[in-house]
């Protein structure tokens, strides 16, 4: 039967035994036993314990607290498991290369520094036992205890350094995926003509070192109309983020294509169900269809917490969110009536996920800050005067003081802002800007 691979234990010797005393494994099955291990001897003081082995099989039951592996090329094929055996490669005398046993070593101890142990006149075959992912190789005709103990050194520091920059580069190739995702989660909102005010936050949850399925999206149609959604895909990580970004790409379209409440979120649900991992992963959104004159708004919530609106003069409240429906992908035929919502001439639009209210507060953080400690929080920094990026740049940053350190979900929050003075001051302005106003503006001047 083919031995089985063992787990790799989380630290191996490997990466913790710099300067410390070292283990050898030596697998090895002369018959007459004319190989022996040279006395060991170690400039640093540091010892070095030898184990031996006779095949293969042994040795995967060694190979624990092994922090080397001497392997003689010229084992049998009896020593070899069987499914190594038939990758063996036959030399003429019956025996295999020896490469499928080393091949099979690294496969049984991926984490392990390797040395390939070899004769002289067979430094062909040791080079190449390099290559295949040997660390290095002695000839067994010059092997003494000095030789051995330097070799075994450089070959554990080398795999050190070479499980470190394997780390590396996965690292950096995870920070280009989660780059690549959150340029899909977070898109650049396509508002031209608008008179809005846009302003959006992101904070992954870096302790887990994965993108989360939040996302959001804010396009203007050519009658004028600004649609906002902001959603978030249960479950954390790269196949969330996955979806959130395909859910993000799929409301865009529709709603370009001019789809907007019950429509657009059944279309989506399908797309969700045809893409998910599983049954059980769904989403939750929240979508405002804000009117051309910017004064009303047509909103719809998928089991997504409901926005918040600060109208001028007054506190932030939330938005009605009786009517709402269940989130994406939980119910088949679900529906999701749209509301309409009067939002004023001056307001602060603000659509979050629910990373914003899921932090702990209180001492010994029992209690979650929930949705009317935000709306209280949000209050208190309006009143500060704060808006735009800086208002919500605060208010993350206060949720997560409040939390007494980082947030475990990802968190993002859009905020939409109109300013009706504003608005009348560009029309002004634009109107004396336009040719023969500044004459007709003079005419009109009363004479000294």
């Amino acid at each position: 039967m083919p031995v089985p691979v063992p787990q790799q234990r989380a630290v191996p010797a490997a990466e913790t035994t710099h300067g410390a005393d070292l283990t050898l494994l030596v697998i090895e099955d002369d018959p007459a036993g004319t190989f022996a291990v040279p006395e060991l001897s170690s400039t640093t003081g540091a010892r070095v314990r030898v184990r031996t082995a006779r095949n293969l099989t042994e040795a995967w039951l060694l190979t624990d607290d092994v922090d080397c592996i001497l392997l003689d090329l010229d084992l049998e094929a009896a020593s070899l498991p069987t499914g190594a055996r038939a990758e063996g490669r036959d030399d003429g005398t019956g025996r295999p290369d020896g490469l499928a046993a080393l091949e099979h070593i690294l496969r049984i101890a991926p984490r392990h520094a390797v040395l390939a142990l070899t004769a002289e006149d067979d430094a062909e075959r040791a080079a190449e036992a390099v290559r295949v992912g040997a660390q290095d190789y002695l000839f067994r005709d010059e092997l003494d205890g000095r030789l051995l103990s330097r070799a075994i050194r450089y070959a554990v520091e080398r795999k050190r350094a070479d499980i470190a920059q394997h780390q590396l580069t996965e690292s950096r190739l995870r920070a280009q995926e989660n780059a690549r995702l959150e340029r899909g989660l977070l898109p650049t909102p396509l508002l031209d003509g608008s008179d809005l005010a846009f302003a959006a936050h992101y904070r992954p949850g870096r302790s887990r070192a994965l993108l989360g399925g939040d996302f959001y999206d804010t396009v203007r149609t050519p009658d004028g109309t600004v649609h906002a959604m902001i959603g978030d895909v249960c479950g954390h990580g790269p196949d969330e983020a996955a979806l959130g970004v395909e859910l993000r790409i799929a409301w865009r379209a529709l709603t370009l294509a001019g789809l907007c409440g019950d429509d657009l979120l059944s279309t989506l649900q399908q797309v969700l169900e045809h893409e998910r991992q599983s049954e059980e992963i769904f989403a939750t959104l929240c979508t405002v269809d804000i009117a051309p004159d910017g004064r009303r708004a047509g909103l719809c919530i998928a089991g997504h917490p409901a926005p918040l609106i600060a109208r001028q003069g007054r506190a932030a409240h939330l938005l009605p969110y009786e009517d709402g429906g269940p989130a994406l992908g939980l119910l088949p035929h679900a529906r999701w009536p749209r509301r309409q919502v009067q939002l004023g001439g001056s307001w602060s639009l603000m659509m979050y996920t629910d990373g914003l209210i899921e932090g702990r507060v209180g001492a010994g953080g029992t209690q979650r800050l929930g949705q009317d400690g935000m709306v209280a929080m949000v209050n208190g920094r309006l009143d500060q005067g704060l808006g735009g990026e800086a208002l919500l740049e605060a208010a993350v940053t206060q949720v997560q003081e409040l939390n007494g350190g980082e947030l475990t979900d990802d968190v993002a929050v859009l905020l939409l802002e109109r300013d009706e003075a504003r608005i009348r001051r560009r029309g002004r302005n634009a109107m004396r800007s336009r040719p023969g106003a500044a004459s007709s503006a003079g005419a009109q001047r009363p004479p000294l």
